[in-house]
């Protein structure tokens, strides 16, 4: 039940984080914050999830900060809705690198992440 509370807790900051993201990143144009937000997210899940193998988190911590934070802050619920309007306004030149963009950042910065955690002394 400890863990339930810890991922909810962090899971709820991650969510708050993402609205405040989504508030200070323009995106009129382009799905900018949520791109960013699902980046760094990915990033995040990386090396958090490398720190907490190295270092030996408790898996109450361990899941608090992926599956809580990152879980709350990452979103493909919007990416997807956002991937969808700009299909169905014919955007399909920016639908095409926001879709391959995310797909391909999300897991470099996920890689990003882990390594820089491996490297960390």
């Amino acid at each position: 039940m400890t863990n339930v509370v810890l991922i909810f807790l962090a899971g709820g900051c991650g969510s708050v984080l993402r609205y405040l993201a989504g508030l200070a990143v323009p995106s009129a144009l382009f799905p900018w914050a949520t791109l960013m937000v699902n980046a760094v997210g990915s990033f995040a899940i990386g090396l958090f999830g490398a720190l907490a193998a190295r270092f030996g988190w408790s898996e109450g911590v361990r899941l608090a900060l992926t599956v809580g934070l990152c879980g709350g802050f990452t979103t493909f619920s919007t990416f997807s809705r956002e991937a969808l309007d700009l299909a169905s306004s014919g955007r399909w030149c920016a639908f095409s690198l926001y879709v391959a963009g995310s797909v391909i950042l999300g897991i470099a910065a996920a890689a990003l992440g882990f390594a820089c955690a491996r490297c960390s002394g």
